[in-house]
């Protein structure tokens, strides 16, 4: 299986943030989830993957290369969104589609054409009439246009109605189905990540945390609840607990093994969602609580 992107230790120390060791890969036919709360590091890192930002230390490899080794070549086979829209507002649909074909060799003005027709993007408004929502999913059919083997995106589906997402997720779907094709995804909507995602990793504090596949991700996490006054009879494989009003809440990274060892331990699965939250507003286990 081929990698189309390496993440190998990069660094970029900001006055007030940094970006720490950051490593993860993204094989071919695939897409990744990157999560993480705002302020986590996404964004950098995203930019740091496009050359954006310079970093101060580590390596991003695209198609097995670095990116200064044949930008522009590299380039023409990553499309991107990012959250807010770069077009001029003056702009319609036929002149941004005349500006991109003299931008990229392998533009395809009809598969952009049918695009805007199956995202209902109007082509007789400008962009400065158009909603958010609309001029992200123009965006996206700019990014898909000239056939590229990678696609980046930023919060692409936040602001879209549930109708609209779900048809973007069906996209997402059919452009990593030949397997050369993938997609790293950085969103905040988890439900969408659990229902197209192949890999999720997890940044925080500018610090990648994990980066596993989705579904082993989901079947080895589990919620243990506990009443207040009980506790696990074994610490072991719990990773943050979060205290409510009539139990406490236990993260566990392996709910078999955790069950194997207490027996009486109530567990349910765990969202993507659920891992995240327990991950960032729970409590480190520590074994002299309990």
């Amino acid at each position: 299986m081929s990698i189309l992107i390496e993440v190998r230790k990069i660094c970029k120390d900001y006055k007030n943030f940094k970006l720490k060791d950051i490593s993860f890969n993204l094989p071919g036919g695939s897409i990744m989830g990157f999560i993480g709360e705002n302020g986590a590091g996404k964004s950098t890192t995203i930019k740091a993957i496009l050359g954006l930002i310079k970093i101060d230390a580590g390596e991003v490899l695209i198609f097995g290369n670095e990116l200064t080794a044949n930008e522009k070549t590299i380039k023409e086979e990553i499309g991107v969104v990012f959250n807010e829209n770069y077009f001029h507002d003056i702009l319609n649909i036929k002149k941004i589609n005349k500006i991109m074909s003299k931008t990229y060799l392998k533009w395809d003005t009809d598969y952009f054409d049918s695009l805007c027709e199956r995202l209902n993007i109007p082509t007789d408004k400008t962009l400065k009439t158009m909603s958010k929502g609309t001029k992200t999913k123009l965006s996206l059919a700019c990014a898909l246009s000239h056939r590229p083997k990678l696609l980046i995106l930023d919060e692409p589906t936040s602001g879209l109605d549930p109708i609209v997402r779900d048809e973007m997720l069906n996209i997402f779907l059919e452009f990593i189905a030949d397997e050369e094709h993938s997609i790293l995804f950085s969103s905040h909507i988890t439900g969408d990540l659990e229902k197209i995602a192949d890999y999720i990793t997890f940044i925080h504090n500018g610090e990648i945390l994990f980066s596993e596949n989705k579904d082993e991700l989901i079947y080895n996490y589990g919620i243990a609840k506990y009443k207040t006054n009980e506790f696990p009879e074994s610490n072991e494989n719990i990773v943050s607990f979060k205290k409510n009003a009539t139990c406490t809440d236990y993260l566990v990274n392996n709910k078999d093994k955790f069950a194997a060892k207490n027996k009486n331990a109530v567990i349910e699965n765990a969202s993507i969602e659920d891992i995240m939250l327990l991950h960032l507003k729970g409590d480190n286990y520590v074994r002299t609580t309990l």
